[in-house]
């Protein structure tokens, strides 16, 4: 009997490799990056390495869609617990969050299914998903390789 044919129909279909000289997206001077590594158009989600310095605040905001969090290293205050190195958290859609405290040097992996919004006292202060992520990487990369050319 003839083996099934496991070939790709979509001869597009290719992994995606971000090397690590990938560049970090300053966020908040000194205190916030982030690293695009995947963003998917057909979904919305998407996939981004954060990095904060102790005394880093989130603003408050609501997930749009569920996410995932694994901590690297560092600890985040996270409504009313704190999330260590080494921990997971997974958050429903519709959580929605006060600040996010960065109590040590943080780095985590954020695995997000579609947008965040956040806000303030005044309403809707902007969004993150995977447009506006690509728009981010997309002009870190370009300065990255205008800083290297000059």
């Amino acid at each position: 009997m003839a083996l099934q044919d496991l070939t790709p129909i979509n001869d597009q279909l290719a992994d995606i490799i971000v090397r690590a000289d990938e560049p970090w997206i300053e966020t908040q001077p000194g205190m916030a990056w982030m690293k695009v590594l995947w963003a998917g158009p057909e979904t919305g989600r998407w996939v981004a390495l954060f990095r904060w310095n102790k005394g880093y605040v989130a603003d408050s905001h609501k997930h749009l869609s569920d996410a995932h969090t694994y901590i690297l290293k560092g600890k985040l205050k996270v409504r009313d617990g704190v999330l260590a190195a080494g921990d997971y958290d997974y958050e429903p859609n519709g959580v929605l969050h006060g600040a996010t405290e960065a109590l040590e040097d943080t780095e985590y992996l954020f695995v997000c299914e579609g947008p965040i919004v956040f806000f303030n006292d005044d309403g809707l202060t902007h969004y993150m998903g995977w447009e506006e992520l690509i728009r981010m990487r997309d002009a870190a990369r370009a300065n990255s390789q205008n800083v290297s050319a000059g």
